[in-house]
C-alpha cells in the first residue's frame, strides 16, 4: 500500500512543511511510501466566496521546496490543459479531479507531459464508465501510467455512499486502484454554503477498502482541520495519522495474505 497525504489547500509554505515532515516521519517508521498531497487551487468550490489556495505559481513554489527538502515525491491537482506542462515539471503525479473526470482535453494533456495520472472517479460515474478515461489517456500516450480512485457516489442530496465493488470492477482495467476515504465523507454543499462532512466515518471505510484489496489509499490531513479552508469537516487530524496508519497497515497485510 502507498499512501497519497497531505493539507486539501496549501493555506502557507510553514503549515505545509510542518504536515509534509510529520508525515514523512511516520511512513518512515511504518514503512509506507509517501506521495505527498496538497493542492495550489480549489477550483470547485460550492461559493465563490470560499477560499480557494495560494495559485499556481506560489503553490508550485511551496510543493517544490517540500520536494527538495524532504525527497517526497508530488502529487496535487490540475483542473485546466494549460497548467499540465508546468505542474509536471514538479509534481510526479498529475490529479484530475472528480467533476473534470470525463474532460477530453484536461485528460489528454496531462497524460502528454508522461506523468502519472490519477482520475478521480466522478461522483456521478459507475466505476465500468472509467474505461473511457483510460482510454483517453492512452490515445496519445499508450504506455502512460493512470491510477484510478474511488471517492463514492452522489446518493439523494447532500450525500455520497461508497460502493465497495467499484474497487473490483475498475481494477478490471489493469491500473492501480487508490481509496479516497476522505472525500468519500463529504456531504456536500450541505453546511450553509460549504461542503460538511463526517471524518469520523473514515477509519471503517478505510478498513473496508483495504479489506477489498487496494493499491493505494488517499487520506487528506491538517495540523487543524476545523480551520481549514477546504473540506474542514472531513480532514484527518495531524496527531491522529500514525495510529491509523498502524492499523491500516495491519489490515493491508491481512488483506495480501488471503489473496
Amino acid at each position: 500500500m502507498f499512501l497519497i497525504a497531505g493539507p486539501c489547500a496549501i493555506e502557507g509554505e510553514q503549515m505545509v512543511l510542518d504536515t509534509a515532515a510529520e508525515l514523512q516521519q511516520v511512513c518512515r517508521d511504518l514503512d509506507i511510501p509517501l506521495y505527498f498531497k496538497s493542492s495550489f487551487d480549489k477550483a470547485n468550490r460550492t461559493s465563490s466566496s470560499s477560499g480557494r489556495g495560494v495559485g499556481m505559481t506560489e503553490g508550485l513554489r511551496i510543493l517544490a521546496e517540500v520536494k527538495q527538502r524532504y525527497g517526497l515525491p508530488i502529487l496535487t491537482d490540475v483542473h485546466e490543459s494549460y497548467q499540465c506542462a508546468p505542474v509536471a515539471e514538479i509534481a510526479e503525479v498529475l490529479q484530475i479531479p472528480a467533476f473534470l473526470s470525463r474532460q477530453t482535453d484536461l485528460l489528454q494533456a496531462a497524460a502528454r507531459t508522461g506523468r502519472i495520472v490519477n482520475i478521480k472517479k466522478g461522483q456521478f460515474m459507475a466505476p465500468w464508465d472509467m474505461s473511457g478515461a483510460i482510454a483517453k489517456c492512452r490515445e496519445v500516450a499508450p504506455q502512460g501510467k493512470v491510477w484510478l480512485t474511488e471517492r463514492g457516489s452522489s446518493f439523494g442530496y447532500g450525500n455520497l455512499v461508497v460502493d465497495m465493488t467499484s474497487l473490483v470492477r475498475m481494477r478490471e482495467y489493469g491500473c492501480p486502484i487508490v481509496f479516497d476515504a476522505t472525500h468519500s465523507v463529504q456531504q456536500p454543499s450541505s453546511a450553509q454554503g460549504v461542503t460538511g462532512g463526517n471524518r469520523e466515518l473514515v477509519p471503517p471505510l478505510m478498513r473496508a477498502a483495504l479489506a477489498v484489496g487496494i493499491d493505494g489509499l488517499f487520506l487528506e490531513v491538517h495540523p487543524d482541520p476545523d480551520k481549514a479552508i477546504s473540506d474542514a469537516a472531513n480532514q484527518l487530524r495531524l496527531t491522529d495519522i500514525r495510529r491509523l496508519l498502524t492499523e491500516a497497515k495491519v489490515f493491508d497485510e491481512l488483506a495480501h495474505k488471503t489473496r
